[in-house]
């Protein structure tokens, strides 16, 4: 089984690309649903804030690879009945390395980069709890992230999509690099990034 996960800042184009292996028939385990459940059965509003103050919680708790502990059985589950499975949104570099452990060469991750100016027009449009509307918050979010350890995550990706033009060449690059995901299954070759 290949995962494929995808990393990038907020509204940079995970779900979309999340979206496109899922018409392609492929599954996908969103780690953010993780956090979302977790808020579902404390009782909490899940609000942009409340998720994560909760996030930040459960990796103070857990280990800075809490959210993805919490998905490997769902992507485990998913053995057997799918030859690709994809995750997103990966938060941290530890969540990079529990998925590494856990599932060694069948493991890629692919970064997309966006402007952070597209990130806000893009993020302040979702029909979600946990939108952000100005460039203040967006910045507060990122900088959330960053304690994370979204930046070394990024920088550990084995390829890189530039998503800075339109949808539709955004979705045919992500559709290139699920297919040359599944050709080098089980070779690793985070050395070698593609930029787009």
């Amino acid at each position: 089984m290949r995962i494929i996960a995808f990393a990038g800042m907020p509204a940079s184009g995970k779900s979309e690309a999340s979206r496109v292996a899922q018409r392609r028939g492929i599954p996908v385990v969103v780690m953010g649903d993780a956090v979302r459940k977790e808020a579902e059965r404390c009782g909490l509003d899940p609000i942009d804030a409340n998720i994560g103050r909760l996030a930040d919680q459960l990796r103070a708790a857990e280990g800075m690879d809490a959210i993805a502990k919490r998905c490997v059985p769902a992507i485990r589950k998913l053995h057997g009945t799918a030859d690709t499975v994809v995750i997103d949104g990966i938060r941290g570099l530890a969540e990079v390395d529990c998925f590494r452990c856990e599932f060694g060469d069948d493991f890629m991750l692919i970064a997309i980069d966006t402007p952070i100016d597209t990130r806000l027009k893009r993020i302040s449009g979702r029909k979600r709890s946990d939108t952000i509307t100005s460039m203040e918050s967006l910045k507060a979010r990122d900088e959330r992230e960053m304690r994370w350890g979204i930046v070394e995550a990024i920088a550990s990706a084995n390829h890189v999509i530039r998503n800075t033009g339109k949808i539709g060449r955004f979705r045919r690059d992500v559709e290139f690099m699920i297919d040359k995901a599944s050709r080098v299954q089980g070779k690793d070759d985070r050395n070698c990034n593609t930029n787009f």
